[in-house]
């Protein structure tokens, strides 16, 4: 039998129309055996986190363009909480300002990814940290 599958999350939080980065990353995790979940434009907080339990996804990857990142973030953290969903990780992508990241670490993000990130980089980050249920340690 095959060990789970790390699942994730894709997810445009906001009023951001621009998707390809969100798709090329979605695209990279399920080539790298990941099963991914894209939720599509225009999600609010609340959509999001309701999608990651109904979907029981191990990783939230936030990709933000709009520069709303200060006022999604933490509530999205807020709503993970809420819902005793700490064992999520949020990954956050896209135009973060360098003076923002340390507070969205403070936040809970496990790691925020710049434009031009290796794909591979995510990847492995996502391996490295996430313990899926029933995995097989090799």
């Amino acid at each position: 039998m095959a060990d789970p599958k790390i699942r994730v999350l894709v997810a445009k939080p906001g009023l951001d129309g621009h998707d390809r980065g969100a798709k090329v990353i979605a695209r990279a995790l399920r080539d790298a055996g990941m099963e991914v979940i894209y939720t599509g434009l225009r999600q609010t907080p609340e959509m999001i986190v309701t999608a990651a339990l109904q979907e029981d996804v191990q990783v939230i990857g936030l990709s933000i363009l709009s520069g709303a990142h200060n006022a999604i973030v933490p509530r999205v953290m807020d709503l993970l909480q809420q819902n005793k969903m700490d064992d999520v990780i949020v990954l956050v992508g896209g135009i973060i300002p360098d003076q923002d990241v340390d507070g969205l670490k403070k936040a809970g993000v496990a790691a925020i990814f710049q434009p031009g990130t290796a794909m591979d980089d995510i990847v492995q980050f996502i391996r490295a940290n996430v313990k899926v249920p029933g995995a097989v340690k090799s």
